[in-house]
């Protein structure tokens, strides 16, 4: 199983002093998560695209250039790209720009995103939210498929034997799809055989087993071998020496940042209740002493089967140096026990 982390680069007000770390070093910060998450041996780094105030990342594949400069081994995805409100011609060229920089290491993890302002500032109307998602993914597909490509559909101009340039390094250039719990996304992600990577952000993690099996078996009945079809689980997570040095670090920010979403969506705040709850052995958070998230992401496994875990660590004002110690332990402590608990071998064997 990869092993690996994502962000979304956090820009949001510490609970503690009010201050708002600047974009500016908010990225800063991040290129040294993904510089030291390569350098202990984790399999991958994803960045999210939002265009938000609280985020610092609204352009994925600019950051992840960034990042394979920096970097030299570790597969540096999206997650994620936001296709519907994009343009799938300029994402291919910018994600095969990335591999042809990195030597091979791009990927485009495509979803809907779970917010909504990429929709009016890019001109796109909120009633086509799925028609534009299916359409452009096709469209990104022939692009990857394919150097020259003609094309039609509603919501962009129609391409007549149209050269894609430049070419990635890997043919085909990985697409994974990522979806937070629906039904028929999963359908979708099945037919077309592709990767699948489910967001577990609350709840029991093994109510989303169904949804595993789901996946599997439309793909079987689309005439595709489930066993080249890997799956992925993204998480939040956080590791410190101890449980409670763990659950007082990482609780402010994240309580912070779940409780202002969740009240954009008419959702109760975040109380320490449910996030004791949330850390505990069958709760969707990661967070906790090293042995504690080695059990968590074991008995995720035990459920999924899957074949990528990555951690959302830097949720809300999480302190840098937190953050790289949290990666430092993870690297070091948790992913060796991991593999070895799942016969893997080391990423840098």
């Amino acid at each position: 199983m990869e092993l690996g982390l994502y962000t979304f680069a956090d820009t949001t007000p510490d609970p503690h002093t009010g201050v708002t770390i600047s974009s500016q070093q908010r990225l800063r910060d991040l290129l040294e998560e993904a510089a030291l998450a390569d350098e202990l041996g984790l399999d991958v780094f994803g960045v999210g695209e939002h265009h938000r105030m609280d985020y610092a990342v609204a352009s994925p594949p600019v950051v992840l250039a960034a990042i394979a400069a920096r970097t030299k081994r570790i597969r540096l995805t999206s997650a994620v790209t936001v296709l519907s409100s994009d343009d799938p011609v300029r994402v291919f060229q910018q994600f095969a720009t990335v591999d042809l920089i990195s030597g091979g290491r791009a990927e485009i993890m495509a979803g809907r995103g779970s917010f909504i302002e990429s929709f009016p500032l890019f001109g796109y109307d909120l009633g086509d939210y799925d028609a534009l998602f299916e359409e452009k993914l096709e469209l990104l597909l022939e692009l990857r498929e394919h150097d020259r490509v003609t094309w039609s559909g509603k919501h962009r101009a129609a391409l007549k034997d149209q050269l894609i340039h430049p070419r990635p390094v890997q043919q085909p250039l990985p697409v994974w799809i990522a979806v937070g719990g629906t039904p028929q996304s999963v359908v979708r992600a099945a037919r077309l055989g592709l990767p699948i990577a489910f967001a577990i952000i609350g709840g029991e993690p093994e109510r989303f087993a169904p949804l595993v099996e789901h996946y599997r078996e439309a793909a079987r009945r689309a005439l595709r071998d489930p066993a080249t079809l890997p799956v992925g689980i993204n998480t939040h997570a956080f590791i410190a020496e101890d449980s409670q040095a763990a659950r007082e670090q990482f609780f402010p920010g994240y309580a912070e940042v779940m409780t202002r979403i969740g009240r954009e969506r008419g959702w109760p705040g975040m109380t320490r209740e449910q996030f004791d709850g949330a850390c505990g052995p069958r709760g969707a958070l990661a967070v906790g002493s090293p042995q504690e998230v080695i059990d968590k992401i074991l008995l995720e496994h035990s459920f999924f089967g899957h074949d990528r875990y990555l951690a959302q660590m830097a949720v809300g004002a999480q302190p840098h140096a937190q953050i790289m110690r949290s990666i430092e332990l993870y690297g070091t402590v948790v992913a060796p026990a991991v593999r070895k608990a799942l016969g893997v071998a080391s990423a840098e064997a």
